[in-house]
Order: structure tokens, then C-alpha cells, then sequence
């Protein structure tokens, strides 16, 4: 299987409404910090929390009830499941696994909120951890990429990395379990097996083979000569490491055990907890075989218990659920209780559990029907019944309970059904439902309730309760269909939504429908890239400090070169000091834009990028100004013959006449004249000015001749000349290896873009004395990105997937208010591809998608858009057309108006938009005049092949046909010829949107192919 190559991803998380501490899913992890009463947890919401237990002391034998606990800290370490934590260094750091792969270290008592320092990181999930002693130096983890690592808890890394399959391979070698202490280290998991490691030199020392089923805990004495195990099996299992064998194995659980706790040196005493949400309590001590010890149900959970701790007379237990319970513990030295009859079994079963639901401590006694059988051959002991019971057994078995013991124990009735004290968490998302317009998506919380959220703005928008999901969905849903931008993911209980580089800008939505608080810089039929409007304002801060970073490099450069002009001027020769280098190109008196440019750049059909490169902006500050935020496509035609060699990265194409996209002629129009093709353009010059040549490019020459190149992973982009003449290739001799100046090699990051700039800017000077430098930094402006306020807590992330890893890896993460205080970190993760899109204001290139369709007259009551051919099956209309599926039906009706009406002259009539009085038909559907071709597909066509759609007049207009004919004419010529316009013939329309050709098409421009 081939290695799947890194890439960098945008991930950010809405913030959730101001809530209390505390966890928002279920809590994986547990630990006590008995002497400065303090408990920890770790959720599958990614978060540490830290509770005040309030225990007046866990050690005095008079303590009273403890207060309501209290909630300490948090802080997001994860942003994936925490599977376990565990205390180190004398209870002052927590060391925490996730499934994020990574091992971090917390220090409770710090006041910092940056993210804890990560200590290692594994290759697939982390699931346990191990800390051999309060005070050692090392921690170790075990994780579902079949590693036991050993990492240094000072940060200095890992020490020492072991195989759990041993060198064989397996699939099975998953590490679920670890235990240690300073002298072995012993795991667990899928296999069955329980290995036995020396963590000094990670060799085996020997391995247990006896359970059926998943290992899912275990725990080592302090000797560090007895193992305990808990498995899927149903079983605990006590290994002697002197012996080598299994010495007991208990079967007190009758599901899966899933959790083992015990601060016994011995393990002489020990909880365990199962599938089914019981918690058993065994005591061993004082006997002279393990299985003569006491075993009680302590207390039934609703929920499997994932993890148990106890302390004091207290016990806790983690669950699926965000909250956690507090119990009593029970007294195993206290004398058992005397059983109850069979006969009143039903209702005193009712009712001892109706007096354990709200124990008000601990009980005197334990009850009988609490109690456990270790084995299925253990007995309990006789010194511990009762004295009326033990007499009544005296005349028949003294060493065996009554006959229906068994089955009395067989029904076990806990101690404690209900807990002491509940911490209750929050409610985190679990659910979640795009909706059609890709900008609003609906949640469901582990309450109940759905929120409505806006994905561009980072808020939610309405809560409607407790309410069915779907039932919303239909509600609020809109018939629309926008391409997928954004992956949506909850697994953390958060909102977060993450943008791929190779389809975050697939997204277009027309600006009339973004519900924009100020529309004034709004055009007509603008389109904003939702991925491109929502990064540009993620990141603003680091926009503007860039900017301004840029600015103060500028000026220092300016007076660097002013300086050595001055040293040098008494040896330089004389030069007369020349005016800014900025080619004199006629401008628009209003906007400022040259005459070759659309009238309202972005107006079209095409995704929002710009050529943004070094030369237009440098050379030229008005095209830099003014053009760099217009669409491929839509850049004026002097930018697309005057590009340099870094517009081979921007997403131009070539341009000619669009029927669909171009404005009403006035005047007739000759409907005879198909539309022109690609193949009939005028070629392009093979070289124009601030166009390097062909060895240029390939040297990866810039805006001042010098070999500079960055180091691409793949090509971008391409240029903006699709048709280029045939040329004759001339074998050039490379010159020497000595000869040859070395490339200079920018990374693929923010910081290399930055340095890159800054080497033209020198180069600039070092060759335009006197020159303006203008800035090559050119961000995208408020009309083609309307400024949004996001929330200063939506976190924001930078990562990276790669084929070393399951999960993506943080490069980067803070709340965008501590972006300004971020950059040089941001420097270093951003990747080129932002960058780029950032202060370029350039998107990757990429091929829009085009929908086929076919035009035809309702009823035959107009004349067709085309002529019939003759060639075809049964005459069949071979009027086949292509466009970019975000144009809006209204520009379908704007081309059959241009196809088969002649002006009447008559201004009011003319004043009438084509969509005023033509009407477009889908399935016999009236189709609305700003739906576009992908909604008109998805929730009108709904079938294969190409759409059929049918247009006619209203009535509202008397339509004039071309010719007064309503028939096309035999004059008209055929789909396959389409002459470019004879000379003094009236030329293609053109406009705003006349930014593609027949079969083919520039970034998101509509075209027209006829086939």
C-alpha cells in the first residue's frame, strides 16, 4: 500500500454557550488525589477537569460527611477521546492518552491556559497509561499501534519504545491494559495474552496465557510478584510472575469486567467493575487462600462502569455519561447480615432496595443478598456469619452455605443502588444535519435539544428544543444545492468544522442570498466562495499584522538601498532618477480599472480568485489594487497578456463571448450566428512584456530575473493562455556545474512565502534605484469577502494528516483573539496553500463543474435557440450546451432572449428583463429565475443524462422574433459551423460575465458547447 502524503488542513471550532465546568461526554478516566482531596477526570470530550472533594479526612476514622464537591479547573488537552490519566511526580502533573495519539503532561496548579505540553505521541490511539511510582521519572503508554513507550516526564522524550507482538505480526497486538512498577511492566489487549516487560532494556521477561477473551485492566503489587488481570472473559485472574501461572481465577462478574482499582501494597483489597454497571468490593486479607476472602456487591450503576477509584469510605465511577457518582463504600470487616426467608424473597427484595436508594451511611452490617461467590468453588466463612446463622447450619454442612444459597446469590442485591452524590456534567452534541445551503447545519445534544448554527458566522442561530431531528430538517431546509466545502465533526462534543485544501473552495453561494447586514458593495449576481470568505476572516488578525509587518520591511528595505546609493555614488556612474515603474495603463476615472477589464470585477461566473503576483502589484499598484480580487476570467484582458511567471499558480483561462453570462445587446442580434469555439481564437503571443520566456519559467524566475523557486509539491495552477502556438524546441547545452548559480529554496509555509517576497523586494531595489516599491501583498477586499464577526473564541486549528498517523497532528491551535500574539508560531504552520489565499488572495486552481442541458420550446410556441440539424436522427435537435452549474436560470432566459428576439426600439419594452415575460420549465415544473442548474438537477430533474429544459412566453411582452419568422430559418447556419464574426458584422456579446468560450471554460464561468 503506497504512503499517503501529508497535506495541511483549516479546522475550527465554534464556541459552545457559556456553561459550568464540567464534561460534556461520557468520562473514560479517573484519578484521586487523597491527600489534597482531589479528584480528576478525563472525558471523551477531549477535557481534564479537577473537583474539590471537600473530604474533611480520608484518614481520620471519626470523619463526618463530606460537603458537595466542588468544581476546580479544566482546560481542552485533547481533541479526541481521553481513554485514560493517570498522576505523576508526587500527585503535582497529570499525564493524560487520547485518541488524538498523543500523551500530554498537565500541571493542575498553573494558571496557564495553553494547551499541556505534549510528552510523546504514538502512531495510532493511545488507550492506557502506566506510572510505575509517585516519584518516578517516566510514564508509560500503550496504544493501538501495538507500542508499550516509555517517555521521560521532563520532556525530553521517549526512552524506550517496545513491540508488544514480540517481532511477530499480528493484528491482534493492540495494547488495552498496562500496568507497572519500577522493575516489570506488564500489558495486555486483543491477544489474550498478558506480557511481562523489563523496562530497563524492553526485552520479555515472560507472558500468561489463560483468558478467552479481551484483556481489558491490570494491576501489579508492589512487589511486583503478583499481577492481577481483568477480561472480557468474565473473569479475574491473579498471576504469580515467582511461579509463572495463574494461581486463582475469580468469577464473581457475570459480564464483561472492565475496570480494576486497589491502593492495597498486596492488592489484598480491590474494586472491580463490569459491563452491566456493577461494582464488586473484595477483600482478601486475614485468609489463608484467596478465595476464602469476601467479595460484595457495592453498588449498581444504570451504565457500565468504564472506570471505578475509591478512597476514604467513598467510591466514584465513571460511565458513558457526562456526570459522575459518588458512593458509599462498604465496610468488609463488618459482620454479614442474617438472610431474609424465601418466602417474603419478592417483596423484601422491593423493599431492601427501596432502604438502600438513599443510604444515609454506611451500612452496620452487610447484607446478605449483597454477597458474592468468588469462585464457583469458594465458600463463605463461617467466623464471619452470623451467630444464629451459623448455628442453624451447625447440624448439617458447617463448611458450606444453606442449600439455596446459591441461588440466592445468584440474584445479588448491591448494597447501594443509588449514589450519595451525583457531579453532574454537560450536554454535548451528538448528532448533527447539513442542511442544503452548506452554511447552516443543525445539532442534537445529548439532552434532546436542536440548535440551529450558521457556519460563516460561528454562532447559533435558534434553539427548538426537545424536538425530532428530522422534523426540524424539513422545517428549515431550503431547496438549494450547494457543492460540499466543509466536513462536520462532533466527536468531542463541539462543533467543529474542518476545510480540506482540495475542496474547501468548491462552495459558491450568490451574495443576494448570504443575508449580508451591508450590501452596499454588493454587484448584481456576485458570488462569494464560502471557504475563501470564512479562512480570510478566521485569520484576520494575521492578515493585518502581516500587512503591517510588510509595511515597516518595506521602509527599512527603501532606506537600506537609499544608504548604499549614497556610498556608492561618488564611484557609480551618474544616472538621472526615473519616475515609479508603473506601465500607463488607461484607467476607469470612477474605479480606477483598466479599459480591458470587466465593469464590476467578480460579476461572473467564476470562483474568486486572483493572480495576485509580485508584478502586477509591484510594477503596477492600481492593477494590484483594483484587479487583484477579481475572478479567473474576469481579469482585464491587459492582466491576462502581462502575467508573470508566478500567475502560472493562479486559476486564469482564456476569455471570449458568453451567451449566458454576458448582458443584453441592444440592437438585433443574429440569432443565425452560433457561438464561437476554442479552436477559433486568435492565438496568443508566445512572450509579452512581464512574461518570462520559456527557460525563464523553467528556472522558476521571478518578477526580477533571479532564480528564485519555491518548493511546490504540485502544480497549482496553470497559466493564463490555454492555446499557445506550436514552437519549435532548441536544444540548449547546459553549461557548467560551476557556472550554474544555485537555486534558492523557500519552504511550502507562510514563513517561506514572507521570505520569498522579501528577496524580489531586494532584488527590486538592487536594480530600480529610486523606484516606489509598492507592496506585494494584496488581501482580498471587503466586496469579495463582506467582513464577518466571528466570535474571538472560535478556536482555530492547523493540521497535518499524514501517512505516519491515523489521526491528523496539531501544527498549530488558540482562539483567534491570541492570534496577533501568535504569529511567528503561525509563520511556521500556516501552509502555503493559506498563505497564499491569505495574503495573495490566490486560490488553488480547479476545474469547475459544468452540467449538460438541452433547450427547447414549450409547445413549439417560440422558435428553437438552435437550428435543427439536418445530419441528425429524425431531424433530431442537437442543441446539447454545458454550463458552470452555479448559473441561475434567469441567465438561461437572458440567452434565449438573445437567441430568437429582435430589439423593438421601443425603450419601455426593451426595460423588461428576459425573466419578466419568459418563463423555464423543468419536469413541467416552473423553475424560480435565480435557481441554478445544480438545484434544478438535484430536486427538479432528478434522473440521469442531460436536462431537458423548456422555455415560453408569459404574455407580459409581445416578443418580435428575429426575422418576424418563428421558424429559424433556412439561412441560420448549423451547430457545427461557428465562424468567428465576419468583419463589420455585429460582434458576440459581451460583458461582465463573457468570460469562457464554447467548451471550455474559465474558473466557474458559465459556457456554452454545443454538440
Amino acid at each position: 500500500m503506497a504512503r499517503k502524503l501529508s497535506h495541511q488542513r483549516v479546522t475550527y471550532v465554534l464556541p459552545p454557550p457559556d456553561a459550568p465546568g464540567g464534561h460534556r461526554l461520557g468520562v473514560n478516566g479517573l484519578a484521586i488525589d487523597s491527600a489534597n482531596s482531589t479528584l480528576y477526570s478525563g472525558g471523551r470530550d477531549g477535557v481534564i477537569c479537577s473537583w474539590d472533594l471537600d473530604l474533611p479526612s480520608l484518614t481520620s476514622p471519626n470523619a463526618q460527611k463530606p460537603g458537595p464537591t466542588k468544581f476546580r479547573n479544566q482546560i481542552q488537552a485533547h481533541t479526541h477521546w481521553i481513554n485514560d490519566i493517570v498522576l505523576v511526580q508526587n500527585n503535582s502533573a497529570l499525564v493524560s492518552a487520547s485518541s488524538d495519539t498523543t500523551v500530554r503532561l498537565w500541571r493542575p496548579s498553573s494558571e496557564s491556559t495553553d494547551v499541556p505540553q505534549s510528552i510523546g505521541k504514538h502512531t495510532d490511539y493511545v488507550k492506557c497509561l502506566a506510572s510505575p511510582s509517585p516519584h518516578s521519572t517516566w510514564v508509560a503508554s500503550g496504544g493501538l499501534d501495538h507500542k508499550v513507550n516509555l517517555w521521560d516526564l521532563n520532556g525530553k522524550g521517549q526512552i524506550l519504545s517496545i513491540d508488544n507482538c514480540g517481532g511477530t505480526k499480528t493484528t491482534k497486538g493492540s495494547v488495552y491494559a498496562l500496568s507497572a512498577v519500577p522493575s516489570i511492566v506488564a500489558s495486555g489487549g486483543p491477544e489474550k495474552l498478558v506480557r511481562v516487560w523489563d523496562p530497563k532494556s524492553g526485552k520479555a521477561i515472560t507472558k500468561f496465557v489463560g483468558h478467552t477473551n479481551v484483556v481489558r485492566d491490570i494491576l501489579i503489587n508492589r512487589d511486583g510478584d503478583t499481577i492481577m488481570t481483568a477480561s472480557s472473559d468474565q473473569t479475574v485472574k491473579i498471576w504469580s510472575l515467582t511461579a509463572g501461572r495463574c494461581m486463582h481465577t475469580l468469577t464473581m462478574h457475570n459480564d464483561s469486567v472492565w475496570s480494576l482499582y486497589s491502593d492495597h501494597p498486596q492488592l489484598s483489597v480491590f474494586y472491580s467493575s463490569d459491563r452491566s454497571g456493577l461494582v464488586a468490593k473484595t477483600d482478601t486479607r486475614n485468609v489463608s487462600d484467596i478465595e476464602q476472602g469476601i467479595c460484595v456487591a457495592a453498588l449498581q450503576e444504570h451504565e457500565g462502569v468504564v472506570k471505578v477509584v475509591a478512597a476514604g469510605d467513598h467510591i466514584w465511577t465513571a460511565t458513558p455519561k457526562s456526570s459522575i457518582n459518588r458512593w458509599s463504600d462498604i465496610d468488609t470487616t463488618a459482620e454479614i447480615d442474617a438472610p431474609k426467608e424465601r418466602s417474603a424473597s419478592s417483596e423484601s427484595t422491593e423493599t431492601k432496595s427501596d432502604d438502600k436508594s438513599a443510604p444515609k451511611g454506611r451500612p452496620g452490617k452487610i447484607p446478605y443478598e449483597s454477597l458474592l461467590l468468588l469462585s464457583t468453588t469458594s465458600t463463605l466463612p463461617s467466623s464471619r456469619l452470623p451467630e444464629s446463622f451459623a448455628r442453624s447450619t451447625a447440624d448439617g454442612l458447617p463448611s458450606s452455605p444453606r442449600p439455596d444459597l446459591d441461588d440466592d446469590l445468584g440474584l445479588p442485591i448491591p448494597a447501594y443502588a443509588l449514589p450519595e452524590e451525583t457531579v453532574e456534567g454537560q450536554h454535548g452534541l451528538i448528532k448533527h444535519f447539513l442542511l442544503n445551503d452548506r452554511k447552516r447545519t443543525l445539532t442534537q445534544d445529548s439532552a434532546g435539544e436542536v440548535v440551529l448554527w450558521d457556519l460563516l458566522k460561528c454562532v447559533p442561530i435558534k434553539s427548538f428544543g426537545k424536538r425530532h431531528m428530522d422534523d426540524v430538517a424539513s422545517e428549515v431546509n431550503t431547496v438549494e444545492s450547494v457543492a460540499h466545502w466543509c466536513s462536520i465533526d462532533i466527536r468531542t462534543g463541539r462543533l467543529s468544522v474542518i476545510l480540506e485544501p482540495g475542496r474547501c473552495f468548491d462552495a459558491e453561494i450568490y451574495a443576494d442570498e448570504a443575508d449580508l447586514a451591508d450590501t452596499s458593495e454588493v454587484r448584481e449576481d456576485q458570488r462569494l466562495n464560502l471557504g475563501k470568505w470564512i479562512l480570510r476572516w478566521l485569520f484576520a488578525p494575521l492578515i493585518d499584522e502581516e500587512t503591517k509587518r510588510d509595511a515597516e520591511y518595506r521602509a527599512e528595505a527603501i532606506a537600506k538601498a537609499e544608504e548604499l546609493a549614497k556610498l556608492h555614488s561618488e564611484t557609480a556612474p551618474v544616472d538621472i532618477p526615473g519616475k515609479s515603474l508603473t506601465l500607463p495603463i488607461p484607467s476607469d476615472p470612477v474605479h480606477g480599472q483598466s479599459l480591458g477589464s470587466p465593469t464590476t470585477p467578480g460579476y461572473g461566473i467564476g470562483f474568486a480568485t486572483t493572480p495576485g503576483s509580485l508584478t502586477s502589484s509591484v510594477l503596477n499598484p492600481a492593477v494590484g489594487s483594483h484587479n487583484m480580487g477579481t475572478s479567473p476570467g474576469e481579469s482585464s484582458d491587459y492582466l491576462m497578456s502581462h502575467q508573470g511567471a508566478d500567475m502560472a499558480r493562479s486559476s486564469m483561462s482564456d476569455r471570449s463571448s458568453d451567451y449566458f453570462s454576458s448582458p443584453k445587446t441592444h440592437g438585433p442580434v443574429d440569432a443565425d450566428k452560433p457561438l464561437p469555439t476554442p479552436g477559433e481564437q486568435t492565438p496568443t503571443p508566445t512572450q509579452t512584456f512581464g512574461e518570462p520566456d520559456k527557460e525563464e519559467r523553467k528556472k522558476g524566475g521571478s518578477l526580477f530575473g533571479k532564480k528564485f523557486r519555491m518548493d511546490f509539491p504540485k502544480k497549482l495552477g496553470r497559466t493564463s493562455s490555454e492555446v499557445k502556438p506550436q514552437i519549435q524546441e532548441e536544444k540548449v547545452e547546459e553549461p557548467e556545474p560551476s557556472s550554474v548559480k544555485e537555486e534558492k529554496v523557500f519552504e511550502s509555509s507562510l514563513s517561506g512565502l514572507i521570505e520569498r517576497t522579501r528577496h524580489e523586494y531586494e532584488e527590486f531595489l538592487s536594480t530600480h534605484q529610486g523606484q516606489e516599491l509598492a507592496s506585494a501583498l494584496t488581501p482580498s477586499h471587503p466586496s469579495e469577502t463582506p467582513v464577518l464577526d466571528i466570535p474571538p473564541r472560535t478556536v482555530v486549528f492547523i493540521q497535518e494528516e499524514s501517512g505516519d498517523s491515523v489521526v491528523a497532528s496539531d501544527l498549530y491551535r488558540g482562539p483567534i483573539e491570541n492570534i496577533s500574539q501568535d504569529i511567528d508560531k503561525l509563520e511556521k504552520s500556516v501552509p502555503l496553500w493559506l498563505a497564499d489565499l491569505l495574503l495573495k488572495n490566490q486560490m488553488p486552481f480547479k476545474e469547475p463543474v459544468k452540467l449538460a442541458f438541452t433547450l427547447k420550446p414549450y409547445d413549439d410556441s417560440l422558435p428553437p435557440v438552435v437550428k435543427p440539424d439536418p445530419t441528425g436522427i429524425n431531424g433530431a435537435n442537437n442543441s446539447r450546451l454545458n454550463a458552470n452549474r452555479m448559473l441561475r436560470a434567469k441567465k438561461i432566459l437572458a440567452y434565449v432572449s438573445e437567441r430568437i428576439e429582435e430589439a423593438t426600439g421601443d425603450p419601455m419594452q426593451d426595460m423588461m428583463k428576459p425573466e419578466e415575460y419568459l418563463e423555464l420549465y423543468c419536469q413541467h415544473t416552473l423553475i424560480p429565475s435565480n435557481m441554478t442548474l445544480a438545484t434544478i438537477r438535484a430536486h427538479l430533474w432528478r434522473t440521469g443524462g442531460d436536462m431537458v429544459l423548456h422555455y415560453k412566453s408569459n404574455g407580459k411582452k409581445e416578443i418580435r422574433l428575429i426575422g418576424s419568422q418563428k421558424d429559424s430559418g433556412d439561412n441560420r447556419p448549423t451547430p457545427e459551423a461557428t465562424p468567428q464574426p465576419e468583419s463589420g458584422s455585429a460582434p458576440p456579446p459581451t460583458g461582465e460575465d463573457a468570460s469562457a468560450s464554447h467548451g471550455s471554460t474559465a474558473s466557474g464561468s458559465a459556457s456554452v458547447h454545443n454538440t
